[in-house]
């Protein structure tokens, strides 16, 4: 078996900040890597395929929470209030995932995977989309 192939997102900072994507997790042999955490500036890594999606009314929402309220130094182990969850689950809500498959695609709407919040962070988000488990990320402000 050939070895795992990293592909870093944005490596350089030029490709602005309005950028969405969803990394789906999968056994391609593509392991996705995204710099999260604000000037914490980790480097979150996951396998998969890349499904770019529309997450400008998310980001008016995550990049306040993160960037602002969590001062934007990482938020990892974090212990979510209730306020702080509804507004995680209300910016993934508002994403448009289209899932594809050999008969014809149709939009969904993903959801905030609870069961993984100590990985939550700027720009590092579990979700659950139709097609599996995946991470949103975008932008990391620092």
């Amino acid at each position: 078996m050939s070895p795992k192939r990293l592909v870093v997102l944005d490596p350089d900072g030029t490709a602005g900040d309005t950028w969405t994507h969803v990394v789906v997790e999968a056994p391609t042999g593509v392991v996705y890597g995204n710099q999260c955490g604000g000037t914490a500036n980790r480097f979150g890594q996951a396998e998969g395929f890349l499904v770019p999606v529309n997450g400008l009314d998310a980001l008016d929402v995550l990049r306040p929470l993160f960037e602002k309220e969590l001062r934007g130094a990482g938020a990892w182990g974090h212990e979510w209030t209730d306020t702080q969850l509804d507004r995680l689950r209300d910016a993934v809500g508002t994403i448009s995932y289209w899932a594809c498959d050999a008969e014809g695609e149709d939009p969904t709407t993903p959801r905030l995977d609870e069961s993984r919040l100590r990985e939550a962070d700027e720009a590092w988000l579990p979700v659950i989309t139709a097609d599996g488990p995946g991470i949103l990320v975008w932008c990391n402000s620092d």
